[in-house]
């Protein structure tokens, strides 16, 4: 992970990593069904540890700068900013419902590309802001949102969330000259194992061992995922890395329909084919030549 990959072995990564994404939400509702303890909290502290771990394994000695967690202001931003979006996804999804609280925070694509618009100068034509738009809308067909149900706090974090997701992407784009994959993901990770350290150390200590294991397991496969795409996006635009991304519910949903007996309705599939349909469409668009060239780390 020290060159940049291909367009096309980009897409397949960024492809890879929803996969595995969506495996390990699905197997934190599994173990929080089982193992009520086992919550957002608790996830994202093995999320931090484990992803340490992992990072640790894969690139110590190989690229992995542990110092710069603690010297390099953009990092120890986009660290600070990650940690908090991913406490806010977990808190609204407690309060609001998966449903609310995943729709707003997938409108992230819409908040990174206009901000890398600003700050990276990345073209993005009116056409993959229509289909954005587009996939958004389907996105709020298929999980049968009702927005018109008023707006309070929560709302109000889900979409500060979002907003920190908006940002998180257009810092990995300008990380990615200066900094190892390695490196930019384990700055999240220790964010946020920082973040859930005190609330969640107790939660953590009743699990039983077949529990922790499991949830160790889960955090490893979303730390591959976190990886594959931190390293996608050295090619990736935002715009069209982020709408990959939009494809994480549909997949989520497909294997709650196989291991929770969820049903849906037909509109809320053509919700789900119009995002599909949305998202091939802006993966499609040819990305501008960047003003800055892209760097390999070491």
């Amino acid at each position: 992970m020290t060159s940049t990959p291909s367009t096309k072995t980009s897409i397949f990564l960024m492809l890879g990593s929803v996969v595995l994404f969506a495996v390990n939400v699905l197997m934190i509702r599994a173990l929080n069904l089982y193992f009520p303890a086992a919550d957002g909290w608790v996830a994202s502290l093995f999320r931090g540890i484990v992803g340490l771990m992992v990072v640790g394994a894969m690139f110590h000695g190989r690229g992995l700068q542990i110092s710069h967690l603690f010297t390099k202001p953009l990092l120890i931003i986009r660290g600070l900013i990650g940690g908090f979006g991913i406490l806010a996804l977990y808190i609204t999804v407690v309060h609001l419902g998966a449903g609310r609280s995943v729709i707003i925070n997938l409108s992230y694509p819409m908040f990174g590309s206009l901000f890398a618009a600003i700050w990276l100068k990345e073209y993005l034509p009116l056409r993959s802001w229509l289909w954005m738009i587009a996939g958004f809308t389907g996105l709020v067909i298929f999980l049968g949102i009702d927005l018109h149900a008023g707006v309070n706090l929560y709302d109000l974090l889900g979409l500060a969330g979002a907003i920190a997701a908006g940002i998180v992407v257009v810092l990995i784009r300008q990380l990615r000259h200066t900094e190892h994959t390695a490196t930019i993901y384990a700055s999240q990770c220790f964010a946020s194992a920082m973040f859930a350290a005190w609330p969640a150390v107790g939660p953590t200590l009743s699990l039983p061992g077949n529990a922790v294991l499991l949830m160790a397991l889960g955090a490893a496969i979303v730390a591959i995922a976190q990886l594959a795409m931190t390293h996608a996006y050295r090619t990736l635009s935002v715009a069209r890395g982020s709408s990959i991304q939009m494809l994480l519910p549909i997949l989520t949903a497909i294997g709650g329909y196989f291991f929770f007996q969820e049903s849906f309705t037909a509109i809320e599939l053509l919700g789900a084919v119009t995002t599909l349909f949305a998202t091939w469409r802006i993966v499609m668009t040819r990305d501008r030549p960047q003003p800055l060239p892209v760097t390999t780390c070491s």
